[in-house]
Formats: structure tokens, C-alpha cells, sequence
């Protein structure tokens, strides 16, 4: 039997839900005798692969790379997973969205600002007006809750899809933990 071939990507977020995956332990070497990590920010690939069997999604869609990502990462994956409050509800990141775009780079780049304060003008992406979650851009198989979800949900979740079966974790997660 072919191994299942997984990703694991980081959008707009603090990657506290990669390190739940990490903190999956000695656990990750058994899931990966039925599973090849093909594409993470944990592994030296650059190019997502064709195909994948199933994605993880941390973080929500904040700029326009965001947006092109997580549209390539869909038309290459067959089950995508929402993976924490980020990438579910926007979270963290969305609080900018009662500010707005300009409010928000005044107050990073000017207000904040110890030497030279100045808004870029290249090599940012372009924020979009509104951070949204992952699921407002393009279809979700899978939510996974929690800032950060438990690792016990993450492992749980991916042992199922391994094993051919799409798993239930409304007994094992909740938002906001």
C-alpha cells in the first residue's frame, strides 16, 4: 500500500499549531510509516507538490499570496483540514478588520515605529481589506478548532485520514483551546 501523501501549510498566524503537531512527539513516527510529509515549513521543499492526499491549513488568508496559496494548495489536495481558531474563524488576525488596512500599517509602521518610520511600498504582500478564514476562499473538508488545537486532536485526526477514514473531532476540540 502506497503511503498517504501529506502537507502542512502556514498562512497568517503564530505557527503555535505546527508546534501542536510537533508536539504530537514519537507519535509522528508511527503516523509517517503510513504517511511522507511532502511539503512543510518543517521540511526543505519550496513547490507544492501536484497532488496531495491531505493538507493541513494554519492561519488565516490575510494578503493576496495568501489568497493564491490556499487556491493552489486546494486544486492540489484531496482532503484539506482548517487547522486552528486562525484558520477556522480568522482569530487572531482578523482583529485588524475593525480597524482597516490604513489604520493598521499607520499604527505598526508610523506610531510604533523607533527609527525611520515609513509604510514599505515593496516586498510586503498586498493586505486584503478583510482577513477571513480559510473556508470563505475555498472548500474545507475539515475543521479543527483551538489556538492551538491539542495535539492528541491533531494526531487523532490524522491517524484516521491515514487509515482511510475521516475522522470526528467535535468530542476533542473546542475553540479558544
Amino acid at each position: 500500500m502506497s503511503k498517504v501523501k501529506l502537507a502542512t501549510v502556514w498562512l497568517d498566524g503564530c505557527s503555535g499549531c505546527h508546534m501542536s503537531f510537533l508536539d504530537t512527539d514519537e507519535r509522528l513516527i508511527a503516523l509517517l510509516e503510513h504517511a511522507d510529509l511532502v511539503y512543510s515549513p518543517l521540511v526543505d521543499e519550496k513547490n507544492f507538490p501536484d497532488m496531495v492526499d491531505v493538507t493541513l491549513i494554519e492561519g488565516s488568508v490575510s494578503t493576496n499570496e495568501d489568497v493564491e496559496k490556499i487556491r493552489k494548495v486546494r486544486a492540489h489536495t484531496r482532503i484539506l483540514i482548517a487547522l486552528g481558531d486562525c484558520a477556522v474563524t480568522g482569530n487572531v488576525p482578523a482583529m485588524r478588520n475593525t480597524f482597516g488596512v490604513e489604520p493598521t500599517m499607520h499604527r505598526a509602521y508610523i506610531e510604533m515605529a523607533q527609527l525611520q518610520p515609513q509604510i514599505p511600498t515593496t516586498s510586503l504582500p498586498k493586505l486584503l481589506d478583510k482577513v477571513v478564514p480559510v473556508h470563505e476562499v475555498v472548500a474545507v473538508d475539515l475543521h479543527l478548532p483551538g489556538c492551538p488545537p491539542p495535539a492528541d486532536a491533531i494526531f487523532y485526526a490524522l491517524s484516521e485520514l491515514v487509515n482511510g477514514r475521516m475522522p470526528d473531532v467535535k468530542h476533542l476540540t473546542r475553540f479558544g483551546k
